[in-house]
């Protein structure tokens, strides 16, 4: 503990409290001393360490692939929908369909992965889009 003695009973009041009871402290005192809640999490982070610094700053990815998982339902459907999407032929379209999962199209912007992901759902097709 420590040398200071009205720490020392503000901590002890503080183990004294239910977990109700502290998280009706800690807004008080981030009201009563205004405070927000990004402002906390910066000790928190530095603290923490370098390791924990990058994944705090980990951005929303801007780079899609769109991957079909399935094309069994309708795979007439799905082949000519890859066809139209990659320029592939009938042959290696239907290679990519039958051996599904597979990416049938990567480095898209979000748009054009929702797009792609409409054809290929419209087709008959399931797919899912992921960040790259």
């Amino acid at each position: 503990m420590s040398d200071n003695a009205k720490i020392n009973s503000i901590v002890d009041a503080v183990k004294a409290l239910s977990v109700v009871e502290l998280v009706e402290l800690v807004t008080a005192l981030k009201g009563a001393l205004n405070v927000s809640d990004a402002a906390l999490a910066g000790p928190a982070v530095a603290a923490a360490g370098p390791a924990a610094a990058p994944a705090a700053a980990e951005e929303a990815p801007t780079s899609f692939r769109v991957i079909l998982v399935d094309g069994s339902a309708n795979k007439m459907g799905a082949i000519k929908a890859v066809r139209e999407a990659t320029g592939l032929g009938l042959g290696e379209s239907k290679a990519l369909v039958e051996g599904a999962p597979k990416p049938v199209k990567e480095n898209l912007d979000k748009a054009a992965a929702d797009e792609l992901g409409k054809k290929l759902e419209a087709a008959g097709a399931k797919f899912k889009i992921e960040g790259m």
